[in-house]
């Protein structure tokens, strides 16, 4: 294991030794806020409650060892969750000025306050979550903190910019087809993204719906999750957050991998970094093999026109008020007939049993997140869309967990995240492992 404390950790360890810790904490994440070159990590920063609330956690938490587990610790919340008392924009101007400010908090916000956390505020998305680049005509494009000449990738773009600036040590996002995945590898973070029946509480007695108060884009294919920093973090934040309970990590894993022909438009450099991972996995007692994700490529055709209709549904009648493309897709979704979304549905079906077949075989799969290391702020973006959800609609056909691998943890460039995934619900094997693979120092 790496000697250094991982940072949630870090903050851990400072906040047992200073009853004061948690103000001064907020305090100096808050200093970092919006400090990306575009000044919109956040779209609605609220630092005076957050740190009114880190002031008053010392008296809410007295005692000690009875401290929640997220007790004093700065994360960020996409502004598609319901916080009591804001209006959630879902990154559209139009419901800025048309949806009311809320009596009460999303599960997920509510989540975070119990388990202890000061919620530094609610972040910038692709407008409707619904793209993969971070641009949004409303708020502008969210630009990566230290490289202003970079988009963050989106649609969680200020929950990757919140992190990479050091305002937040965590960020609440959503995956629907790459959400947290793309952000995450395309600014060098981690990620984790939940099975899809996780946030439907399968697997709880309760069946608690984890969308409570959050706004969907596509329900069949969106997932919450988490950007954070170190691979060391991700069972004790998802523990916090999702009551997944964590897990031993297994010995001996047969990982598949996404073979030359599937990764043919990859950048040099996302090769590099994958080949990387590779090594590193078999260092950790991985059996790799190649995959046959021959079917992979199918998924765009599958998964589009489904989110599409669904997304249609969400915002009928609104279509006029949003950015072109995304009204385009919204128009289109509307005119798809019952029989085409049929046929897509009992494709999806298929898809879904391809994939249980590679799991049947395999542990855990692994492919880049994007095949492009960075997307560049003012270009166009139409064919880089395209390019990578081939990358990560397959995963969310299947309601897969998965985590981003950062490059940059093997010496890789930025922007060269690989995906790690696992069968649907096991989320917290999955976890388990990731956290054995950061790099030693």
């Amino acid at each position: 294991m790496p000697a250094n404390p991982s940072p949630l950790q870090s903050l851990r360890n400072e906040l047992a030794t200073s009853s004061a810790a948690p103000s001064t904490i907020a305090f100096r994440f808050e200093a970092n806020a919006n400090s990306n070159a575009s000044h919109n990590t956040y779209l609605g920063s609220y630092s005076t409650e957050a740190l009114r609330r880190a002031e008053q956690l010392p008296r809410i938490f007295a005692e000690a060892q009875n401290r929640p587990p997220l007790y004093g610790i700065p994360i960020s919340i996409k502004d598609c969750f319901d916080v009591a008392g804001t209006i959630t924009t879902c990154g559209s101007s139009f419901y800025a000025h048309h949806n009311p400010a809320v009596p009460k908090n999303s599960w997920v916000a509510q989540r975070l306050l119990d388990a202890g956390a000061i919620l530094t505020g609610k972040t910038h998305l692709h407008q409707l979550a619904y793209g993969v680049t971070g641009e949004n005509p409303d708020y502008g494009d969210c630009l990566q903190p230290r490289d202003a000449t970079l988009l963050t990738g989106g649609s969680s773009s200020g929950a990757a910019a919140s992190v990479q600036e050091g305002s937040a040590l965590a960020a609440i996002g959503t995956d629907t087809g790459g959400s947290i995945r793309i952000p995450s590898a395309l600014c060098g973070l981690a990620g984790y993204r939940t099975s899809h029946g996780i946030a439907r509480g399968e697997g709880r007695e309760n069946r608690e719906d984890h969308w409570t108060g959050g706004y969907h884009l596509a329900p069949s294919f969106d997932t919450i999750g988490l950007i954070f920093r170190d691979l060391r973090d991700a069972p004790a934040l998802a523990s916090a957050i999702f009551d997944i309970i964590p897990a031993p990590s297994q010995t001996t894993l047969r990982i598949g991998y996404a073979t030359n022909d599937f990764l043919h438009d990859c950048e040099t450099s996302v090769l590099t970094a994958f080949e990387a991972w590779k090594q590193h996995l078999a260092q950790h007692g991985a059996k790799l093999a190649p995959a046959d994700t021959t079917f992979w490529t199918d998924a765009p055709a599958i998964y589009s026109p489904i989110v599409a209709s669904e997304a249609a549904v969400i915002h009928r009648g609104h279509f006029q008020h949003f950015d072109p493309v995304i009204a385009e897709r919204l128009a289109y979704g509307a005119s798809i007939s019952v029989a085409e979304l049929q046929n897509r549905h009992t494709r999806l079906q298929q898809f879904r049993l391809q994939m249980s077949a590679l799991f049947e075989t395999f542990d855990f799969l692994i492919a880049p997140c994007a095949p492009v290391s960075k997307l560049r702020a003012g270009h166009d973006h139409t064919e880089s869309r395209k390019a990578i959800l081939r990358y990560t609609t397959p995963a969310s056909l299947a309601g897969l967990p998965a985590i981003t691998l950062p490059g940059e943890h093997l010496g890789a460039p930025l922007g060269t995240g690989i995906q790690l995934l696992a069968a649907p619900m096991q989320d917290a094997s999955l976890l388990a492992f990731a956290s054995r693979l950061a790099p030693t120092v």
